[in-house]
């Protein structure tokens, strides 16, 4: 079994527990993707160690360590690999990354994959350009817009059919998903305890605001790690928010529809900033009114930072560090799969229709793509 924290029964039982408890099946080993299969890494690039879990005596491969990919001798030790990993909807999250990997390496081995699917907690709308050639990484693991809109199992299809592997590939599917339905619009609110799946995913609100502001993580803004809703917000302790959200308003004032900004202050305990009193702006999608189909994460983020730009021309953002271990690239890129957002951002003359330009097509284009994978 491939699995994290959130990959839970109805009644919170653990799935390894579950399913160890299935007197006809033998459990043979356990995968840990990025956070660990216990979620105790908090933050990005912490590695975690191969260990053997106690309570079912063994062995737990992990799949962010010394190794990404599933080694030959991991792939020895079962016959078909249970998949149940709670995604949050968006290319940026590694999950996806190590869904690919699991599905190349069962082809190669001849092992079967169910994929035990889940809410897209996001649900079906999609945004943001399309990753690039050549700018695959373990935050890009193929030709995906930031926003997708399909459950895992959904690209589990789209893989096998994009990479062309012949594995023998089964959607355990839910029952009664609901995608467009309020008030969740993806996730079954009131229904299903919410579990992160990776330590700082902490609630639905996260979930939606997660396409934009994981883009934060190529900046030397704050993303809010560190506090109590991280990735809901962003800002700096130099960051003039009031101002920010006004030229934000007077560019482009239908990017922000469906959601609202507030001014807020933070202290981040750890990460950016740490100790730091932090101005910033905290996006809010967790109050009546609030438009599911309206709502635009992506643009939104990069208005923010097009509204940096026009403020304060020279201000340092884009943060230069290997991210997710990819050397001699800028961050924003890797995270966006190319540079053109960042480009758009930095070039004076260019308008918030130049970037729906952009987008549109490669939003247009998806929308048929992933038409033929969606199961509910």
């Amino acid at each position: 079994m491939l699995a994290h924290p959130a990959s839970v029964t109805e009644d919170l039982m653990h799935s390894l527990d579950a399913l160890a408890a299935c007197a006809d099946i033998k459990l043979a080993a356990a995968f840990g993707p990025q956070h660990g299969l216990r979620g105790d890494k908090q933050d990005n690039m912490i590695e975690s160690p191969n260990f053997n879990d106690p309570l079912h005596g063994i062995p737990v491969f992990s799949l962010y360590g010394d190794v990404r990919k599933p080694t030959d001798a991991m792939m020895d030790a079962f016959d078909v690999v249970l998949v149940d990993l709670q995604d949050l909807g968006c290319r940026i999250y590694t999950f996806i990354t190590t869904l690919r990997y699991v599905l190349e390496a069962a082809a190669k081995h001849r092992k079967a994959v169910w994929v035990l699917d889940r809410p897209n907690p996001v649900g079906r709308p999609i945004e943001g350009l399309t990753l690039r050639s050549g700018w695959q990484s373990f935050v890009g693991a193929g030709r995906l817009p930031m926003r997708h809109g399909l459950t895992l199992g959904e690209l589990g299809s789209w893989f096998i059919k994009t990479l062309k592997l012949d594995v023998e590939y089964r959607i355990v599917e839910m029952q009664g998903w609901q995608p467009a339905a309020a008030p969740g619009f993806g996730w079954p609110l009131g229904e299903r305890a919410w579990i992160n799946p990776s330590p700082n995913a902490a609630n639905l609100w996260m979930a939606r605001a997660y396409a934009g502001t994981v883009m934060v993580e190529g900046t030397t803004l704050s993303e809010g790690r560190g506090t109590t809703r991280p990735l809901e917000m962003f800002g700096a302790p130099d960051m003039d928010a009031r101002r920010l959200v006004r030229e934000m308003h007077s560019l482009a004032p239908r990017w922000l529809d469906g959601c609202r900004l507030r001014e807020c202050w933070f202290e981040p305990t750890f990460n950016k900033y740490s100790g730091k009193l932090c101005n910033g702006v905290q996006i809010h999608t967790d109050y009546p009114g609030y438009d599911h189909q309206a709502f635009k994460p992506w643009r939104i983020q990069a208005l923010a930072f097009k509204a940096i730009r026009r403020l304060v021309p020279d201000y340092p953002l884009w943060r230069d560090f290997a991210y997710e271990y990819e050397h001699g690239k800028l961050a924003i890129d890797v995270i966006n799969g190319g540079p053109l957002l960042r480009e758009w951002v930095d070039d004076a003359a260019a308008t918030a229709q130049d970037l729906d330009a952009l987008a549109g097509p490669d939003e247009k284009t998806w929308l048929a793509e992933r038409q033929s994978h969606l199961s509910y």
